[in-house]
């Protein structure tokens, strides 16, 4: 097969055509991701400007809502112009780019949510040193963590993805630049990296759940424990939001890296992935801000705020 220049654009295929159903898809798509934006961008405004939530928990929270932000900043904007212009393309550094950004971010997340299960555990297992096994230190320690793993998991693929030397069909059939996708469009052999990208995928996935389930069994065992009621409602209600989040997160995540080969098509891999980087992000928020009864405070607080002020 015809070998082409490093230098030369990708075509991404993208997630809709222009038929009328899947217009009004698209435009569904764009609302929810400005939903996501805004509640997310919201969020980390509340837990910012409300002293109440200067605590480890919600700093932790906050990383994760800017996590969230930006996934969908690296995503929907390029899927967006693609759509209205008809202009598909994409360059090596751009599609490098979305890899990195997406895998940093995918990877940081996973690592997060396993700090916030440690948080959770420190919090109902042994409040009283809480101050001290969550202190700024290790908080901040967690969150520096997270995003160094993710970094240099996206760093790896989106370098070791680019490096091959891709064939004349350079059609992506994504809506962005996704490293499983881009390995099929190589010339060479790949069987090697795809099973260590197999196996790194893996790990960032395991090692977090893993971390999350021994969290979560001792969090369990100490409720069961508890003989006031008032006080098992309130760990299974402090619990309940980072479940209902861990569990869309990994759900998606395995769904799209841990299948078998012969049980992964393109389409599915589409749509599986619309679901984990524009859907998810919106629930986040929602889920945090519903259940959470500081976090409604601090909404009702800014919004009362904002009333006496345009009153003025």
């Amino acid at each position: 097969m015809e070998n082409w220049n490093i230098t030369a654009d990708f075509i991404l295929l993208g997630l809709f055509n222009h038929t009328g159903a899947h217009r009004f898809l698209f435009v569904l798509v764009l609302i929810v991701a400005f939903t996501s934006l805004v509640g997310n961008a919201l969020m980390l405004l509340l837990i910012l400007l409300d002293p109440r939530l200067h605590r480890p928990m919600y700093f932790l929270l906050s990383q994760l809502s800017l996590m969230d932000l930006m996934l969908i900043s690296t995503i929907v904007p390029k899927m967006a112009v693609d759509y209205l212009t008809g202009r598909k393309f994409i360059s090596p550094a751009g599609c490098g780019f979305q890899i990195f950004f997406f895998l940093t971010l995918g990877g940081g997340e996973s690592f997060l949510l396993a700090a916030m299960s440690y948080d959770h555990y420190v919090a109902i297992c042994h409040p009283l040193r809480y101050p001290v096994l969550m202190s700024w230190k290790v908080c901040l320690s967690m969150i520096l963590g997270s995003w160094f793993l993710g970094a240099v998991d996206g760093l790896m693929q989106a370098a070791a993805t680019l490096n091959f030397s891709f064939c004349s069909t350079h059609e992506i059939d994504h809506f962005f630049c996704e490293a499983p996708t881009l390995v099929h469009l190589a010339c060479a052999d790949t069987s090697v990296f795809e099973y260590v990208m197999y196996i790194c995928c893996v790990l960032m996935l395991l090692i977090p759940m893993s971390l999350i389930l021994i969290s979560y069994s001792l969090i369990l065992a100490a409720i069961l424990q508890m003989h006031s009621n008032e006080a098992r409602r309130k760990a299974f209600a402090t619990c309940s939001s980072h479940i209902s989040v861990v569990g869309l997160f990994f759900g998606a995540a395995i769904f799209t890296y841990m299948r078998p080969k012969s049980y992964r098509s393109a389409k599915h891999d589409k749509f599986v992935s619309a679901f984990y980087t524009i859907f998810t992000p919106v629930l986040n928020p929602l889920i945090y801000s519903v259940r959470n009864s500081e976090v409604k405070g601090a909404l009702r607080k800014c919004m009362d705020q904002c009333t006496a002020l345009s009153l003025d």
